[in-house]
């Protein structure tokens, strides 16, 4: 579906979650078992619309904007944490009566999802996580290599000037060390700048670039968790990726000796968009 197609199909929901009520973007496509996917940054789950074809034959597929992306809700001078997107996702389960569920994460989706882990090893997760598949993300917050843009928008000085002036040309290029060189970039790149300028969520950049410190911050908490969790991990990984690619394979490789990982040697930072057919074929292993 076009970027377009898929706001029309899908709807916004009411969810109560973080102390307010929001609105946020919610698609679902499919039936079958529950599968949930969750975005990266700066974009939105739009990103796994040439996946999900594939993957909507046999589950119930369902794929929120997190709060301050694309469709869903961007308030203004909020304080934006993985803490909050977790419990959107749980707030949306509980919604959806969802009590099982595969869960799927990229880039920043992926720190919302070792949130969901930490707090089921808790005891404190209402919902059985069957599996969890992870694709490009700083899962090792010491190895994650930002690229210059995104330490920019951490300063607390830089970060506001640069929402200020940001727009599709300095997305774009801040994207572009970021794809393998035969990917379509300008057709993605347009993609994820109207996911992050609707509804004016790009003067928000600075403030959901936090993100970063938030992984620093509960390193221990969620890096922990991936190597003693009981659930199921698996790994699909674009090697090309300048952020979280061969080097942070490495360390998974090294940290989750037992774990498969799927290596997309051609493929950088986004394989859903770069490698979609390979990216379907492992989530349905």
């Amino acid at each position: 579906m076009t970027i377009d197609e898929w706001w029309e199909s899908g709807e916004r929901v009411a969810l109560s979650f973080g102390g307010a009520e929001r609105s946020v973007f919610v698609q679902r496509l499919g039936g079958g078992d529950p599968m949930t996917l969750v975005h990266g940054f700066p974009s939105s789950s739009h990103d796994w619309a040439l996946v999900v074809p594939a993957l909507a034959e046999g589950h119930a597929l369902l794929l929120p904007d997190l709060l301050g992306f694309g469709a869903s809700d961007k308030p203004a001078d909020h304080t934006y944490s993985i803490h909050e997107q977790a419990d959107l996702v749980e707030a949306l389960w509980a919604a959806e009566g969802i009590t099982r569920t595969r869960l799927v994460a990229h880039d920043y989706g992926v720190s919302v999802a070792q949130e969901l882990l930490a707090r089921r090893a808790d005891g404190a997760l209402g919902v059985d996580l069957v599996r969890v598949d992870f694709l490009n993300g700083g899962l090792y917050p010491d190895i994650h290599r930002p690229e210059p843009v995104q330490t920019a928008l951490l300063d607390p000085v830089q970060g506001p000037q640069i929402s200020a002036i940001i727009d599709e040309e300095l997305i774009t290029g801040a994207l572009a060390p970021t794809f393998a060189t035969e990917a379509d970039l300008a057709a993605h790149a347009g993609d994820i700048w109207r996911s992050l300028e609707r509804y004016d969520g790009h003067r928000n950049a600075h403030l959901l670039i936090r993100y970063i410190s938030d992984r620093q911050q509960h390193a221990e908490r969620w890096t922990s968790v991936l190597e003693r969790t009981d659930v199921p991990l698996r790994f699909v990984w674009g090697m090309l990726d300048p952020i979280s690619g061969a080097h942070m394979a490495e360390r998974i490789r090294e940290r989750l000796p037992d774990a498969p990982l799927l290596a997309l040697e051609d493929v950088a930072h986004w394989p859903p968009l770069e490698a979609p057919d390979r990216v379907a074929a492992a989530l349905l292993a």
